[in-house]
Parts: C-alpha cells; sequence; structure tokens
C-alpha cells in the first residue's frame, strides 16, 4: 500500500507556522513516495469555530503549492473530509465498542468528578477515573430521569503500551497510569481521540505525522484501533517549534508566526517552504537552500530532529533573500504589484510604462529588495507626485548653509543634461562639485533628499534617471521651498 498521510486542522484561526511545518513533513513524506496526502477539517468543537478559517487554511496551503489528493473542495472515496459531518461513522463506530462491552455509560458528574479530583491531590495521588459499578435500581432511576452520560472507554489493566514512534523510538506507558477516558460526551460530540482514530482508519491513513503534544493521546488511540480491530498508522511526532532564542514554544506573543502574516509582508512560498523544512531537520548538516524538488527527493522522517528547533526570524529572512536574488525579474515585477496596489501608490491595469518604471524601481534596489512589500516601503517616492520629507534627513542635508544655492544651480544642471542617463549624470555631478570646490558629500547626499525625501536609498542616479528630468526639477524646487520656509521661521 502506497503511503497516506493527512493533516487535521481547527478551524480556530490563522495557520501557525508550526502546524504549516508539520503539514509540510505530511505533504512531503506523501508526495515524495508517490502517495497520497489528505487534509481533514477537524470541526467537531464547534464554539472554536471562527468564521472563514477554513478559507484561510486553504488559502494557505494553495499559497504554499501543498496540493491536497483527498479533501475540501477535492473530496474522495473516503469522505466527507469535514469532521462535523462524520457523525453517523463515529456513531457506527460506537454502538461497535458498546456492543463489545468495551465502553460504558458514565453518569457521574462534574461535581463528583471534582470531589474525587480532591481527594486525589489531598493524598498526594494521581487521579484517574475509573469505573464504579452501579446497580440496577440506579441504572433504572437514572434512565428514568433521563440522567445524562459520556461514554467511557474501559482501559483494561496491567498492561505495557508501546508507541514505536519514527522519529522519537519506543515509547512506553503503562495502561494503568491512563484513566478510563470518555469518548462521546453527554452530548453526542465526539472527542478528539476517538474521532481521530475512526478517521485515520477509515481514510486508511498509513502514517500519522504530528506535533508532539499528541504523544499523550497516542496510547489511549492505539487501545482504540485495537478494539475496533484496525491495524495502527505509524506514528511520527514532531517536536514543537520553539520560540525565539528560547525553549518554550512559540506563540503569538512572539511576534510573526501566523503564516497569513508572511503572505502579507511578501514572502516567497518556496523561501518558506525552505525554510520550514530545514526547521528540525537536515539533510547532510551544510546544504541550507533546497528547492520543492530537492526536498521531495532528499526528505525522510529518519533526519528529523527528536529535540525541539527555535524559530529564527533572521535565518528565514536570509532564505528569503536569497531566492528572491534567484526570482526573474519579470516575476518579481508581476508579484510586486498586488504590493503596491494594496499600498495606493498604483492602479490596475498597469500600462507598459509603469511596468517599466516597476521594474527598474527593483533593478535599483537591488538585494535591498527582501519581501515585496520593500517596493512601496523603501521605493514609495518613485510612485508617488511628490516627495514625503524624512525630518531627520531634512535636518541633517537641507538645513546647512548654501545647500539652498547648490540646489538651485544643480536644477539647472539637470536641466541641461543630454542625455538624461545614470554616466551622463554621473560625469556632470562630478565636474559640478569639482568646479565649485564642493565635497561629493555635499552635493548627493542634499540633491538625494531633494529628489527622494529619504536619507538613503538606492543609487543617486538610478532615483534621478527613474523619476525623469521633469519630476526632478520639481521636486528640488519644493526642497529649496521648504528650505527657505524653515529659514523664516
Amino acid at each position: 500500500m502506497s503511503i497516506r498521510t493527512r493533516f487535521a486542522p481547527s478551524p480556530t484561526g490563522f495557520l501557525h507556522i508550526g502546524g504549516v511545518r508539520t503539514a509540510l513533513f505530511n505533504w512531503l513524506l506523501a508526495r515524495g513516495s508517490g502517495g497520497q496526502f489528505i487534509l481533514r477539517i477537524d470541526d467537531t468543537d464547534q464554539g472554536r469555530h471562527v468564521e472563514d478559517a477554513v478559507a484561510l487554511i486553504l488559502e494557505g496551503f494553495r499559497w504554499m503549492g501543498m496540493d491536497w489528493d483527498e479533501g475540501p473542495e477535492v473530496e474522495g472515496p473516503y469522505g466527507p473530509y469535514f469532521q462535523s459531518k462524520r457523525g453517523e461513522h463515529y456513531r457506527r463506530a460506537a454502538e461497535r465498542l458498546i456492543a463489545s462491552n468495551l465502553v460504558y455509560r458514565d453518569y457521574s458528574t462534574e461535581a463528583e468528578r471534582a470531589a474525587e479530583k480532591a481527594i486525589a491531590e489531598r493524598n498526594k495521588t494521581a487521579y484517574r477515573f475509573r469505573r464504579k459499578p452501579i446497580s440496577e435500581e440506579e441504572r433504572a432511576r437514572f434512565e428514568a430521569e433521563n440522567r445524562p452520560y459520556a461514554l467511557r472507554f474501559e482501559v483494561p489493566p496491567g498492561r505495557t503500551l508501546v508507541v514505536p514512534d519514527l522519529i522519537k523510538g519506543n515509547v512506553e506507558q503503562k495502561s494503568d497510569e491512563i484513566g478510563d477516558f470518555v469518548i462521546v460526551r453527554p452530548d453526542g460530540m465526539p472527542l478528539y481521540n476517538f474521532a481521530s482514530v475512526v478517521d485515520d482508519a477509515e481514510m486508511k491513513i498509513t502514517h500519522v505525522v504530528r506535533a508532539e503534544e499528541h504523544l499523550s493521546n497516542t496510547f489511549s488511540q492505539l487501545l482504540l484501533f485495537e478494539a475496533l480491530g484496525y491495524e495502527p498508522p505509524k506514528f511520527a511526532h514532531v517536536p514543537y517549534v520553539a520560540a525565539p532564542g528560547s525553549k518554550k514554544k512559540l506563540s503569538k506573543r512572539d511576534g510573526a508566526v501566523g503564516l497569513d502574516e508572511y503572505i502579507n509582508q511578501g514572502y516567497l512560498p518556496d523561501a518558506m517552504m525552505n525554510y520550514l523544512a530545514r526547521l528540525g531537520w537536515s539533510f547532510d548538516g551544510a546544504q541550507e537552500i533546497f528547492t520543492r524538488d530537492e526536498l521531495l527527493a532528499k526528505f525522510s522522517l529518519d533526519r528529523v530532529n527528536s529535540s525541539p528547533a527555535s524559530h529564527d526570524p533572521d535565518k528565514l529572512f536570509w532564505i528569503e533573500g536569497e531566492w528572491m536574488k534567484a526570482l526573474p525579474l519579470a516575476e518579481k515585477v508581476e508579484r510586486t504589484i498586488p504590493f503596491l496596489v494594496k499600498a495606493g501608490l498604483v492602479t490596475e491595469p498597469v500600462g507598459e510604462a509603469l511596468r517599466k518604471r516597476i521594474e527598474a524601481v527593483i533593478v535599483a534596489l537591488g538585494d535591498r529588495l527582501k519581501v515585496f512589500q520593500d517596493v512601496a516601503r523603501l521605493g514609495g517616492y518613485f510612485f508617488t507626485a511628490k516627495a514625503t520629507y524624512d525630518p531627520d534627513s531634512v535636518k541633517k542635508r537641507l538645513r546647512k548653509e548654501g545647500v539652498a544655492e547648490t540646489l538651485a544651480e544643480l536644477s539647472e544642471l539637470l536641466d541641461r543634461v543630454d542625455p538624461f542617463e545614470v554616466s551622463t549624470l554621473e560625469r556632470e555631478v562630478h565636474r559640478f562639485a569639482e568646479a565649485k570646490g564642493i565635497s561629493m558629500g555635499n552635493v548627493v547626499n542634499p540633491l538625494r533628499v531633494a529628489v527622494t525625501g529619504q536619507g538613503v536609498g538606492p543609487g543617486l542616479y538610478d532615483c534621478l534617471v527613474i523619476l525623469g528630468r521633469d519630476a526632478c526639477r520639481e521636486r528640488i524646487a519644493a526642497a529649496i521651498e521648504l528650505i527657505r520656509r524653515g529659514a523664516q521661521t
């Protein structure tokens, strides 16, 4: 049988990058072996369901380029793929367990269980729920008054349960350390361990690759697989993603941890896949940049580290930069346009002249361009009618004696330069500085601030050419007016 993996997110909000990494490991394992990857939505807890969360999950998977063989919008032979629509499957499985006398009705109340737990705490013993015999009279009375009950699985005593984990090795637990656990709540809702086992068995899942926080659930699930007569899948529990420079689990308090945040910043899907694959996995300890095809060919669970891996935003940013450098210019332009539109700097449709300007700006930014929103952040002034002046740059570069006069002369120089190209501009500005006996710093720095509003950026002469002769002279005039207004106050 071919490998069948699954990822079963709960629709409770954004896709956490730790979850995306787990999904990626499942996807790589299935795709790299010619198997199938199933996407299942764990939405039995409707109280935690977030509107549109499923759409966000699917959008995130599509952005990553992680396709699924069965699941929402695809369906398949083992659906439905929303747990909220699989009630009949859970009901049939529960009836099989009832018929086998492996589960029982638990009529206990929350108050009764709380009292038992308090006694255990006072005695400094672990609290584990165990079946308590009830008389036929009590059972009849409970049924007559329609007293709510949960279905509990009766854990067999005296056994050693072993999970042969593909990452952590053999992990054991005594069945005596597991309390009888609920499989169906009084309201009829199946709990995670039960629903997950039924779904994994019926969907023919061969490998369950999931976060290590579920390892403790696996022992209960092994009992359920056995009770239902199913061969359990192979398990691999992936260590959690730790916060930067810490051993604590990564959370939203640690900054950008949602996939949507990186999408909104303009990260590349291939860079994110590269980074997440390397987060706790390595091929040879040296290679850092992996193409999608290389990951599919080289990924294996036996190279996944059994210890937590720390999220490293700087490493992600570096990998993103490497992928951005390798991206063809035409693709950079296409991917940049939506971010310029979102920033209100351009409108669609984008004509040929504007497209050429965007291309020129991207070339001028060079390696400064790491994520697509950088074009708007670092080069927004190329797409506005006027420059927005940075106060610190104005103070440092423009509010000096003689700057206004120098800028006026530079404006006249720009009017005469022909052709208005980088090499010609650079030559003429150098000649101007030499003729006036002014250092190049006292020429190019005020000129940069005058035309861009900023103290740093791409090459000055690239900026002049992209903006064009007329726009440069208009902005210099505005800068001179700014200087003169400041001198009068």
